[in-house]
């Protein structure tokens, strides 16, 4: 299963400023870095510091630092805040109602899938991500 660029650039950015956590990242600097438009990557910190994740400070020496310790910023808040987790709890055919009692040929299958990935989700916070291993941008 695949997350969308939003959700995956939301978290690929708070997984970036997470390696040293103490730091203040313009976003010109995460621009470059991470290889995301300035304009996607203003929108997503909006976004990302109306959750309460990220603070801003202007001027010459400003930048987004965290508001929050990473134990408490879980990958599914990250994508919540950005998108919405429904596109991932809904019918994997896209049907609008799919449940127990009317379900689509793969709810079966899908729902448990669903239910690992959410409990996935709900469970990792940036603090438990392995940065020795991060993909060098």
């Amino acid at each position: 299963m695949n997350i969308s660029n939003t959700s995956e650039y939301a978290i690929r950015i708070l997984s970036y400023m997470a390696k040293d956590p103490g730091s203040k990242y313009s976003a010109k600097f995460l621009v470059e870095r991470l290889n995301i438009s300035d304009k996607y990557l203003r929108r997503l910190m909006t976004l990302l510091a109306k959750a309460g994740f990220v603070s801003s400070t202007q001027g010459r020496d400003g930048g987004y630092y965290f508001a929050k310790k990473l134990e408490s910023i879980y990958l599914y808040d990250i994508v919540n805040a950005v998108e919405g987790m429904d596109k991932y709890l809904g019918c994997v055919l896209g049907f609008e109602k799919c449940s127990d009692e009317n379900s689509c040929v793969m709810h079966t299958s899908w729902v448990k899938v669903r239910d690992e990935f959410v409990g996935l989700m709900q469970n990792v916070s940036l603090a438990d991500l392995n940065f020795e291993n991060i993909y060098k941008f």
